[in-house]
């Protein structure tokens, strides 16, 4: 996390879960996904030493992942539900579904947010000293449902929407995504779907290029520049993930799994390109990764469906931990990171109680997923999508 400013504390992805229905699953996107919420882990970690400079952050570009979710959601939701639409499902039928598949770890992520509060004191959370139960209360509900916070309503001082589990933010424009989708850009034919990628495109440039940052970082504050950043980071690719399934490309490699899995570890871990005058270089890397790297991904990654094998079965696992990891490692941050400013360890404490940190957190994410989030998912398909709308 960035510590002066929280430049990239929750920006964390926002994983699209695998899909279930009678269609077979995309297996190496889901493992793609399982790559990514590992990396953000490793990102947080480190981020935590950076002290607030990008240049000196380890997995530099971490924070990309979000942005690599946004596509493979579009991706996900067009294949899932584009022939269910033309089948006669409506609206509320589709946001059922997605509201079953998601809230049920969101509500995790809160609760877990909140059990965790009391270990998060430190120098950089001045606000947790002396905010009430009653609030922490408020707040955990506010979050429950998704309505987001504003700067000064937050309860830590990072001017965090959910500061609770501040990447449930992306899960916001996770939600804004499907909302636009399903009242009507759904219905847009190829040419003009692609005229809304395309134009999307150009806004995420001019972010990148002409911005103060020369990076995506942002999203996460319910004000004008990060709901300007949220929704030029959804727009372009949620809807490019759409066009691109409709499109149909697909590239066929050897190895994909491992091919793609390479080509994000690669992409995450390069340095910051470019600071002060030269930050445009950063958004111009950024933007290449976002426009052509991801899509290039994503259309080798969609090139075999069902693939078996060792590695094939490795990403089964992780696409199947990735959501529950992304929504519940992050309130392990705070206290890991409150840790590191205020005690100062030594490096190799840090590493040894970081790699203890690491193990828990996919611990409480798989535990969180076999004893919690498919039961539920399972109890709710039942009782909620068994009920037309």
């Amino acid at each position: 996390m960035t510590v002066s400013a929280a430049a990239t504390s929750t920006d964390a992805v926002a994983p699209a879960p695998p899909f279930t229905s009678g269609k077979s699953h995309y297996v190496i996107l889901d493992g793609l996904r399982g790559v990514a919420s590992l990396m953000v882990v490793v990102f947080h970690l480190f981020e935590a030493w950076a002290g607030g400079d990008p240049a000196r952050q380890i997995i530099n570009h971490g924070y990309l992942a979000v942005d690599f979710f946004f596509l493979l959601s579009g991706f996900v939701i067009a294949y899932a539900y584009d022939d269910r639409w033309a089948a006669g499902m409506g609206q509320w039928d589709f946001y059922k579904r997605r509201l079953v598949r998601l809230q049920p770890m969101i509500i995790a992520g809160g609760l877990i947010g909140a059990a965790l509060l009391v270990f998060q004191h430190s120098s950089l959370f001045p606000k947790l000293a002396t905010v009430p139960a009653w609030q922490v209360a408020g707040v955990l509900l506010l979050g429950f449902v998704m309505i987001p916070l504003t700067p000064s309503a937050e309860i830590r001082g990072w001017g965090e929407i959910y500061p609770l589990n501040g990447p449930q933010w992306s899960l916001f424009y996770e939600y804004i995504g499907n909302i636009l989708y399903a009242v009507g850009l759904r219905k847009l034919p190829v040419r003009w779907l692609g005229a809304l990628v395309a134009a999307s495109a150009l806004a995420l440039v001019g972010l990148l290029v002409l911005g103060p940052r020369g990076d995506v970082i942002g999203g996460w504050a319910l004000d004008a520049s990060g709901i300007q950043i949220g929704l030029t980071r959804v727009m372009f690719p949620f809807f490019a993930g759409v066009l691109l399934m409709r499109l149909g490309k697909r590239i066929r490699v050897k190895n994909a799994f491992a091919v793609c899995s390479l080509l994000l570890v690669v992409a995450f871990s390069l340095p910051r390109f470019g600071v002060g005058d030269l930050r445009w270089i950063n958004g111009l890397y950024e933007a290449a990764c976002v426009i052509l790297l991801f899509p290039l991904i994503v259309a080798i990654g969609a090139g075999e469906k069902d693939a078996d094998g060792p590695s094939v079965r490795i990403a089964r696992f992780f696409g199947d931990l990735s959501y529950p990891l992304y929504i519940t490692h992050y309130p392990l941050i705070y206290i890991y990171t409150g840790w590191v400013v205020d005690k100062k360890p030594a490096p190799a404490q840090g590493a040894l109680v970081g790699a203890g940190l690491f193990v828990l957190a996919v611990t409480i994410a798989w535990a969180c997923l076999k004893l919690y989030d498919e039961p539920a998912r399972r109890w709710l398909a039942g009782r909620v999508l068994a009920r037309r709308a």
